[in-house]
């Protein structure tokens, strides 16, 4: 066999558990009725091992040899071992007993970083994908019989009506399990083919929420710092959804919760639960929208007020009043670049010259790839890229490949880039002034932007072409 990794489908991946693959060197090739074809080490066969594997499978077993190599990095990247691991042969088994096969995968999903579990139904299966450095992964596959009893119990742990099947649900699960707290947010909605869950995995600790290693390089933080140290302004930050903006928002909280500082927030949801400072989740079902809670923000005499999203015209002009009145207002905005917020708010109804006397920093950031630094490989040099993205450029190229120590993904954790602009006198003549052209402003953002900041990424060898594309072309 040429090949150097197996590869196989979620469905035949289950036909073995993850411990008998690593016991027998073994990857299953083809399930047909009683009978399985596994792939086998070749130094693994021994006299009867045949037989053996028939009582222990409960199937008639054919063995194809191949190389040990083959067989070793196909076992990491299709049953990749982890702290807590689902014996994905016994499925059926493990959904009789839900609750625990609901936990088994939320402490699976944390020990593989994943930042949300989805549980989607088709027609004749189920799946169950997580998503781990901001890529979708299968993990698994359940019947279509076995699926409407995972969803109930998910319905139940969530406290969510489990004869609702027809309209949205959404729901939260507490989880408290082997001293790891995890505040879940569960969200449910009808397909064609029937309910389909999303779990959203809140960390509640903070500890690892710390300012300094958000991301910001030296000059960046001091511009930032400039920004929210001020006694009343707005700070505003822009970026994607899973950009970590609502990270870098709680690392700010973290700085200036002091003794003597009144701070609310209002958030959906509260990802983390900070100590001191008073968080109102949004409930727009029973009318507690952003604008409600702002204007009553206002009267529980705040210091600092933080709005988990700028989304509509009314809390924009609430948040701008709230910053002239003498508050600091933080909260993050959709745009793709951090000047494009000042085009965002004018856009909502903020006048410019009250843009110019509140705005005291505007961020933009992204989360970038990096490629796994085990297995980049050197990419050959294309002239056309090079020539329009990195003119004069000479230097060299990676692209992923794949290994055991990033599960064959070629890519290994994220990098925050960032955009930073702090208003000053200038710039806030010139908005004022209505002149908000972009190639009017390069003096202040040119080598901080995001198109730089990921070309730099890219010339020292840390991420891929294709991962910074999207950043290039927004330029």
């Amino acid at each position: 066999m040429k090949e150097k990794v197996i590869h196989i489908d979620t469905a035949l991946k289950q036909a073995i558990s993850s411990k008998q693959a690593w016991y027998y060197r073994i990857i299953p090739l083809i399930q047909d009725g009683n009978t399985l074809e596994v792939y086998m080490d070749r130094t693994r066969q021994l006299n009867g091992i045949n037989k053996e594997l028939e009582v222990v499978m409960g199937k008639r077993i054919k063995i194809h040899p191949v190389e040990a190599t083959v067989i070793e990095e196909s076992l990491v990247r299709n049953y990749p071992k982890t702290n807590h691991s689902v014996a994905t042969s016994n499925i059926p088994k493990l959904i009789s007993n839900k609750e625990n096969f609901i936990l088994t995968l939320i402490e699976e999903a944390m020990s593989a970083g994943s930042s949300d579990i989805h549980f989607e139904v088709q027609e004749k299966s189920s799946r169950i994908r997580y998503r781990v450095d901001g890529n979708l992964v299968d993990k698994y596959t359940i019947s279509a019989a076995d699926y409407p009893a995972v969803v109930n119990a998910i319905k139940i742990k969530s406290n969510l009506d489990i004869a609702e099947k027809r309209l949205p649900q959404d729901g939260r699960i507490f989880f408290n399990r082997n001293g790891k707290r995890l505040d879940i947010r569960v969200s449910i909605i009808p397909t064609i083919h029937g309910e389909k869950v999303v779990f959203r995995l809140l960390n509640k600790d903070t500890g690892h929420i710390d300012l300094d290693r958000v991301g910001f390089n030296l000059e960046q933080l001091e511009h930032y710092k400039n920004g929210f140290l001020r006694s009343h302004g707005l700070v505003l930050i822009s970026g994607p959804t899973g950009s970590g903006k609502t990270t870098t928002l709680y690392a700010t909280l973290k700085r200036l919760n002091t003794k003597d500082k009144n701070i609310l927030t209002i958030e959906d949801p509260i990802e983390y639960t900070l100590e001191g400072i008073n968080q109102v989740q949004l409930k727009e079902g029973i009318g507690l929208t952003f604008p409600i809670a702002l204007r009553t923000f206002l009267r529980q005499d705040p210091d600092i007020i933080m709005v988990g999203e700028i989304r509509d015209a009314e809390t924009a002009q609430i948040a701008i009043r709230s910053a002239l009145t003498g508050h600091l207002v933080l909260s993050t905005i959709h745009t793709n670049s951090a000047w494009g917020i000042v085009s965002r708010l004018i856009d909502m109804g903020v006048p410019e010259f009250l843009i110019s006397a509140t705005l005291n920093v505007a961020v933009a950031q992204r989360l970038v790839r990096l490629l796994c630094p085990e297995c980049k490989t050197e990419s050959d040099r294309d002239d056309e890229m090079t020539s329009r993205f990195f003119p004069g450029w000479e230097g060299k190229s990676y692209h992923p490949k794949g290994c055991g120590s990033c599960n064959y993904s070629g890519f290994k954790g994220r990098k925050a880039i960032f955009e930073v602009i702090e208003m000053d006198g200038a710039l806030r003549n010139r908005i004022k002034q209505k002149d908000l052209d972009p190639e009017n402003q390069q003096e202040y953002f040119n080598k901080q932007s995001l198109a730089h900041q990921a070309r730099e990424l890219f010339e020292l060898g840390e991420t891929s072409f294709s991962e910074i594309l999207p950043m290039l072309l927004n330029q």
